[in-house]
């Protein structure tokens, strides 16, 4: 995710760490050059390169914008509602952290070892699902103060955040067997324990079930012919101005493409994805803070202005 002040008007053109342009430059350079190729040889051989009416194209041009606004909006959509999950997520571990301080006022020293115990286990499950909704993202290294058949469950378990969920439940109902907590108790742990398995759910749901394809290979094509025979409609009108108009507008048209591919993987690795590999390392320092601890974990800083 970019993280940066708003750059200056002079800078803004100039920004590109975060800018669609790199990805898709090779496409806009084709556009430039098939137009120049189409305006030379409308000039030159009119008769295999004829001039065309323009309205037809602008027609065109304006239901393209509209099919990617949709697209567009729906993955943003997608890529803001898993911002709020993840929110919910942080939510519901600062909840347990609190809801968890029970134990020790209770019970003395078992109830701070048990308390440890759940609040390692909430450490761990964001580190765990960012490596399970960002499969290149290992965090094995962030896991080590699990126990090491825990560990090698996670390695070998088919949903490795629903297996950590499972343990605390687990946890939660052997002390609630020895009375180390009431109903009452119990119960307000474990519905912060079902908020996150609830947001998890629907992070899965959106990592896993992407826009339906044909939609969006129905905008992919239109696009690209689109741009590709923009310069036939507007040679007449725009001479040796065409290839820069088409540039443009093949920057518009193809970045909102790209962009809406990019929002619709809100996980990934890419400037414009969430940072949910942050927002694990939040959860873990709040966690370690709640416990006592004094020597936390430093918050991930952006690099070149992404944050991961």
């Amino acid at each position: 995710m970019i993280v940066r002040p708003r750059p200056s008007l002079l800078r803004l053109f100039f920004v590109m760490q975060g800018s669609i342009i790199p990805r898709i430059l090779p496409q806009i350079l084709f556009v430039l050059c098939v137009s120049a190729l189409v305006v030379w040889a409308h000039h030159d051989i009119p008769a295999i390169v004829p001039g065309s009416l323009g309205a037809p194209f602008a027609l065109l041009g304006i239901a393209i914008s509209i099919f990617l606004g949709f697209r567009n909006s729906a993955c943003y959509d997608r890529w803001w509602e898993a911002r709020k999950n993840w929110g919910q997520i942080i939510y519901a571990a600062r909840g347990f952290g609190r809801q968890a301080e029970i134990l020790p006022a209770m019970h003395g020293e078992e109830g701070k070892a048990a308390r440890r115990q759940l609040s390692e286990l909430i450490i761990a499950l964001p580190h765990v699902l960012v490596t399970y909704l960002r499969p290149a993202d290992r965090s094995e290294a962030k896991l080590t103060f699990l126990p090491e058949d825990l560990r090698r469950s996670l390695d070998t378990a088919n949903n490795p955040p629903d297996l950590l969920l499972r343990r605390i439940a687990q946890k939660l109902a052997e002390l609630r067997a020895r009375d180390r907590l009431t109903d009452i108790q119990w119960q307000a742990l474990d519905n912060s324990v079902q908020t996150m398995g609830i947001a998890i759910a629907n992070c899965e749901r959106l990592r896993f079930t992407p826009l339906p394809f044909a939609y969006t290979l129905l905008v992919h094509r239109t696009a690209h012919l689109f741009c590709f025979l923009l310069p036939f409609g507007f040679s007449d009108l725009l001479g040796w101005g065409t290839p820069l108009v088409a540039a443009l507008i093949a920057y518009t048209f193809f970045g909102l493409d790209a962009l809406g591919d990019e929002l619709e993987e809100p996980f990934g690795t890419g400037p414009n994805d969430l940072a949910i590999g942050a927002l694990a390392a939040v959860i873990e320092r709040d966690m370690r803070e709640s416990l006592g601890e004094t020597n936390l974990p430093p918050l991930p800083q952006p690099v070149n202005y992404v944050l991961n």
